[in-house]
């Protein structure tokens, strides 16, 4: 069975917060062998010091672009969908003005893996039992309508569940099957914790089997390499990059890009 909840008295975060010791203290006799803690991404940004002045809002997407992917112009200006400098691709590089304070807009942690590392490090060495630590952010999807959390950091989880050599019910042998464990637990927490509901910690029971060494590969892990990337561009990106190969070829194009 599986089961996810909440914890109460984790106060609003600021910087140089001992998060480890406010969620331990939330959690203090509640935890169990297995449990897993799902930590929305926007506590461990605001224990590190990751806020900004929202004035410098469009400065720091550019600063945390290290490809742009594609450009969509709207009524309010241009959303800018890119890969920020942890191989992450999202809208507005991560940069986040929901629930913080007024005048300051959020970066996401700089290291996610190795703040789970911390908080799993931490909370495993206080409560005495295996425990895995998820950072979640909410991202959109290619083709998809609406936003999920994924895991954007992990520490003591297997990430992902690798069935390629197994055989499904019918008997037949898996090739590709790599299921993306901590998304699909990011997302079943995100359930639970809402959106403002003022719960950014919660705890997903009922997974032990994913729960392991502190060594274990993090979030980094489910970022698909660029080799094996077919979307890679946006398709005014990608127009506009071949166009740009063609001159270089000689061989021209036949239209230039267009916004």
């Amino acid at each position: 069975m599986l089961s996810i909840f909440t914890l109460d008295g984790v106060p609003e975060i600021v910087a140089g917060d001992d998060l480890a010791g406010i969620i331990g203290d939330a959690a203090d006799g509640m935890l169990q062998d297995g449990d897993i803690l799902a930590v929305t991404s926007k506590i461990v940004s605001k224990a590190e010091g990751r806020q900004v002045a929202a004035a410098d809002r469009d400065q720091a997407i550019t600063e945390q672009t290290v490809r742009i992917v594609a450009t969509k112009q709207h009524g309010h200006g241009v959303t800018r969908i890119v890969e920020n400098p942890l191989g992450l691709v999202l809208a507005a590089a991560g940069v986040d003005a929901s629930n913080t304070p007024d005048g300051t807009i959020l970066l996401l942690p700089e290291d996610p893996d190795a703040s789970a590392l911390a908080l799993c490090t931490a909370l495993r060495a206080r409560f005495g039992v295996r425990l895995g630590v998820i950072v979640t952010d909410t991202l959109g999807r290619a083709w998809r309508q609406g936003q999920t959390d994924v895991a954007i950091g992990a520490a003591g989880v297997r990430v992902i569940d690798d069935l390629r050599g197994t055989t499904d019910s019918g008997g037949r042998v898996l090739e590709a099957t790599l299921a993306a464990v901590a998304d699909e637990i990011a997302g079943a927490a995100e359930l639970v914790k809402g959106k403002a509901s003022g719960r950014p910690v919660a705890v997903v029971r009922g997974l032990g089997q994913y729960v392991g060494e502190l060594d274990l590969p993090g979030a980094r892990a489910l970022i698909r390499p660029a080799a094996d990337d077919l979307f890679r561009l946006g398709s005014n990106e990608a127009h506009a990059e071949g166009y740009a190969e063609g001159l270089r070829d000689g061989a021209g194009a036949a239209t230039p890009p267009t916004d």
